[in-house]
Formats: structure tokens, C-alpha cells, sequence
């Protein structure tokens, strides 16, 4: 059945919430472990939002049934490609709060931030490129009916 849109935009918030915090989280322990090296502990919260985001999202949000390792791992490299301009949103502002203010406080308002505008862009795009076939099949959200 599909979701109107109060409840479209309520799971999405709420999985993107839940991506944002296991980001976060990963970057906490990343810098732990690094000594407080930035960029790894950047792209290891980025890669654990990723795969938490894609799970939750391609079976809650677009009802996308599981295909063949081959269509899973191309709409996964989708997936991932289509966050690769909103990711620059996020490690942007990210990077610009903890440049201006030096704590892991501003740092995370930066991050949460930059979050919410790419997520709110990837939508779009994931819903136009990456779960096409799911919509097709009248399993997921219609972009038209979300725009």
C-alpha cells in the first residue's frame, strides 16, 4: 500500500535521523581510534549512513523487493552515486562548522545540517534513478506525487 505523504515524510525522517546518529557514532569511534584523525573518521560515518540508509530506505520507503546480486550491487552503486553531490553538501557544512568552531559540538550541528538539505536532495534523485522499477511496479512512492 502506499504511503501518503505525511508518512513518506515521517519514515524518511526517521530512518534519515537514525543514519545521521549511526554516522555520527562511527565518527565518534573513528576518531577515537584514529587519535583524532578527521578524515577517516569522515568517510567511515559516511559509509555506515550509507548502508544503513539504503536498507532502511529501499525496503520501508520504495517497497523494493530483493533481485539477483547483480541488480542489487547496480542499484546499490546507484544508490552511492547519487549521494556523492549531497555527501560534498554534508562534508561541506560539516567541515565548515568544525573549522569555524573547533568542537565536536559545532562540528555535529554542522553535520546535522548538511544531512537534511542532501537528504532531502537524494530523495529526488533516488526516487527518479536509483528505485525506478520498484515504482513501476506500483510497490513505491510516486516522485510525481512527491514532488
Amino acid at each position: 500500500m502506499p504511503l501518503t505523504v505525511r508518512q513518506l515524510i515521517l519514515r524518511y525522517t526517521a530512518f534519515a535521523v537514525f543514519a545521521t546518529l549511526a554516522n555520527l557514532a562511527i565518527q565518534r569511534i573513528a576518531l577515537e581510534a584514529t587519535g583524532g584523525r578527521y578524515v577517516p573518521a569522515l568517510i567511515a560515518g559516511t559509509l555506515a549512513g550509507l548502508v544503513v540508509k539504503f536498507a532502511l530506505d529501499k525496503r520501508w520507503i520504495f517497497y523494493d523487493d530483493r533481485g539477483k546480486l547483480g541488480v542489487e550491487t547496480r542499484k546499490f552503486g546507484l544508490y552511492a552515486l547519487t549521494g556523492v553531490g549531497t555527501t560534498a553538501i554534508f562534508w561541506g557544512s560539516e567541515t565548515l562548522f568544525w573549522i569555524v568552531g573547533e568542537t565536536q559540538k559545532m562540528r555535529e550541528v554542522g553535520a546535522v545540517i548538511g544531512l537534511v538539505v542532501g537528504y532531502v536532495i537524494k530523495y529526488q534523485l533516488d526516487c527518479r534513478f536509483v528505485f525506478v522499477y520498484s515504482q513501476a511496479a506500483g510497490k513505491g512512492p510516486s516522485c510525481s506525487k512527491h514532488d
